[in-house]
């Protein structure tokens, strides 16, 4: 065994135990998580955009990248009509950034690229992920937190499943190139590997952990949210290898041991976990 993947396995075993604690707790630690994870994501997409000359608006982007999930866990727990001011308060914040780059940017500094990338990565690397909020604290959380932590569980376990099967699919079958261009590695074997280990773990995963905890889903919403999730899954992770071709880089970062950075930990997720609560909305169970 490489020292390098027993470095990504000490780090993954506690970070995958804690993760599980804070998405049982959930609420503003939840929100805390969101708020560290996309902070770093944000810097690591801007230091990306740096790297090809372009200045993001920093602050402004690091206090939404923060500010995102906490607004979310909010949301969902007020009876209040809440989606005006929150409207009104990602209006101001545009114009916050439209105003700074308008004073702090003359045009041989690219403003409106500035800008683009601002907005862009706070979307992306918070946004995204706040919807996990949207999971965890769906309509039915209070009477079921231990079904609503299923939930949320759920499409983390189908991701890495999808992942370690394309990468053992992809390793044993070969054969010719997904992406050659943005991710040379991958394959058709390993794409089609990870789409059959998706669907595997999501039709195992319902009756052996959602029927436990009062949350049943049917075989074909199963189906749907296996193939889902390994669509997403591989899109998103093929989506984030293009940032870093353009930028010229392997790895996002080197923060986390074994791993690179949150980019390149969270890429698939950025993709899965929207699509994730827009199926359980669909289905009735958030």
């Amino acid at each position: 065994m490489s020292r390098n993947l027993l470095v990504r396995i000490a780090f993954a075993v506690p970070a995958i135990a804690a993760t599980v604690i804070v998405l049982r707790l959930g609420g503003w630690v939840l929100a805390t998580f969101l708020a560290c994870l996309g902070v770093l994501g944000t810097r690591e997409l801007y230091d990306l955009a740096r790297r090809q000359g372009v200045e993001p608006l920093e602050g402004l982007g690091y206090a939404a990248a923060a500010v995102i999930p906490f607004a979310t866990v909010w949301a969902k727990g007020s009876t209040e009509r809440w989606a005006e001011p929150a409207i009104f308060a990602g209006a101001l914040w545009l114009v916050a950034v439209l105003t700074t780059a308008t004073f702090a940017r003359g045009p041989e500094r690219r403003p409106l690229t500035a800008v683009a990338v601002t907005v862009f990565g706070v979307l992306y690397a918070s946004a995204l992920l706040a919807f996990t909020v949207a999971i965890r604290h769906g309509d039915h959380s209070e009477a079921h937190p231990l079904g609503s932590t299923a939930l949320v569980v759920m499409p983390l376990v189908l991701t890495w499943v999808c992942d370690t099967c394309a990468m053992a699919a992809g390793t044993l079958l070969g054969g010719p190139r997904l992406a050659p261009v943005l991710s040379p590695r991958k394959t058709w074997a390993g794409a089609i590997g990870g789409t059959v280990g998706a669907l595997a773990a999501a039709l195992l995963y319902g009756p052996l952990v959602l029927d436990r905890v009062a949350m049943q889903l049917g075989s074909l919403q199963l189906v749907t949210m296996g193939a889902a999730v390994a669509l997403a899954a591989q899109t998103g992770d093929v989506a984030e290898s293009l940032f870093k071709r353009e930028a010229g880089l392997k790895d996002s970062s080197s923060l986390i041991p074994g791993h690179g950075g949150v980019l390149d930990r969270l890429d698939s997720l950025y993709f899965v976990v929207p699509v994730t609560a827009g199926l359980f909305k669909l289905f009735g169970v958030v």
